[in-house]
C-alpha cells in the first residue's frame, strides 16, 4: 500500500460541488454481526449528522454482492464520496473502476482491499490488524514464559477472506513464533459472531483434548466460546485462558470479571475522522493514503478502570 498522499479522484471543485455545498456520502456497511460493528455504524451515523453530511446508508448483511450493488447504486445517484468497509479483501477492482470513471472518490473504512491498483481509492482509515494480532501474541508469549511444556491454542477466526481475520492471524502467528511451545492446534472461522464462536468452540472441546488458550479474532466469538466452556463444566479465564480483540462493553465486562484474560482494542469510533477525510477529498485536498486509528490493550484490572467511561 502506498504511503504517499493521494489527491481526491474527483467530485471536488471541478464539478462545482465542494464540501461547502454539503456532502452526500454513500456508506456501504459490512453488516451488524457484532457489538463492534453496531457501535461503528452508530458512530458514523452520528458523525454524519453532526457534520451535516447527507448519509445514504446500506447494510450489506456480510455479503459482498450486496456491497457491490450498494456502491453501484451510489454511483448512479452521483454521490460526492463513497465509503465502505469491505466484507472481504478481493474482488473490488471492477466496481471501484466504475466509481473512478464516474469521478467519485472512495474511502475505505476499517478494512483494506487486496488490489494492485491503489488509485481505486483515495485513502484507508482503519486499524492496524497485524499489530493487533501481534499484541495478542506478545502478551501470550510473556504470560507463558514460566510454563513448562506445550501450550495448546485454538483459534476462532473471523470471516474467511476478511482483512481483520487474515491480518490478526498473521500478526499472532508471527509473535508466538518466539516460543516453540506455543502451538495453534485448531483454527476455524466463527464468522465474527457470538453464535459462531460458541458453535466452533463446542466442536473444539469435543475433538481437541487439553486446550490451554482460546485466541478469538473478536470479542463476540470469545463471548460465545465462554458459553461453550461454561457449558462443558470448565471455568473460562482459569481452566482455559481467553484472548480477544475489540474491547466492546460486553467483552470488557467479561474481562473485568476474569472470564477473558486479555483484550486488544480495535476502536470502532471512526465517524468523526471519516467525515473530516470526506470533506477534504471532496474539496480536492491531499490526504494520507493510510490513516491509522490509535488503540491500546487491556488486562482485567485496566478493564475495571476503563468500563465506567466506555463509549462502546
Amino acid at each position: 500500500m502506498s504511503a504517499l498522499g493521494l489527491a481526491a479522484c474527483g467530485g471536488g471543485s471541478d464539478s462545482g460541488n465542494d464540501a461547502e455545498d454539503g456532502i452526500t456520502m454513500g456508506f456501504a456497511q459490512v453488516g451488524a454481526e457484532s457489538g463492534w460493528r453496531t457501535a461503528n455504524t452508530k458512530d458514523v451515523q452520528d458523525a454524519a449528522k453532526a457534520a451535516d453530511v447527507d448519509l445514504k446508508f446500506t447494510d450489506a448483511q456480510q455479503k459482498q454482492e450486496n456491497q457491490i450493488k450498494a456502491i453501484r447504486s451510489y454511483i448512479q445517484q452521483q454521490v460526492d464520496v463513497i465509503a465502505f468497509s469491505p466484507v472481504v479483501e478481493s474482488g473490488w477492482d471492477t466496481v471501484l473502476k466504475e466509481a473512478k470513471d464516474a469521478d467519485i472518490p472512495v474511502i475505505l473504512t476499517d478494512r483494506a482491499i487486496d488490489s494492485s491498483d491503489t488509485t481505486l481509492y483515495t485513502t484507508f482509515l482503519g486499524s492496524d490488524f497485524v499489530k493487533e494480532g501481534k499484541t495478542a501474541g506478545e502478551w501470550l508469549v510473556e504470560e507463558s514464559a514460566a510454563t513448562d511444556g506445550p501450550v495448546n491454542i485454538v483459534e476462532l477466526q473471523g470471516t474467511t477472506g476478511a482483512a481483520p481475520a487474515l491480518d490478526r492471524k498473521e500478526g499472532f502467528e508471527a509473535a508466538i513464533a518466539a516460543d516453540p511451545d506455543l502451538k495453534i492446534v485448531e483454527s476455524q472461522t466463527g464468522d465474527f459472531t457470538r453464535s459462531g464462536g460458541k458453535q466452533v468452540m463446542e466442536a473444539f472441546l469435543k475433538n481437541t483434548p487439553d486446550i490451554d488458550v482460546v485466541y478469538a479474532h473478536n470479542d463476540d466469538m470469545g463471548l460465545g466460546a465462554i458459553e461453550a466452556i461454561e457449558a462443558a463444566g470448565m471455568v473460562p479465564g482459569e481452566d482455559i485462558k481467553i484472548i480477544t480483540v475489540d474491547a466492546v462493553k460486553d467483552g470488557m465486562t467479561a474481562l473485568a470479571d476474569g472470564k477473558i484474560n486479555f483484550i486488544v482494542e480495535c476502536n470502532p469510533l471512526l465517524g468523526e475522522q471519516l467525515m473530516d477525510l470526506a470533506e477534504k477529498v471532496v474539496n480536492g485536498e491531499d490526504v494520507p493514503a493510510r490513516v491509522v486509528v490509535e488503540e491500546t490493550a487491556f488486562t482485567p484490572e485496566q478493564a475495571k478502570e476503563a468500563l465506567p467511561n466506555r463509549k462502546y
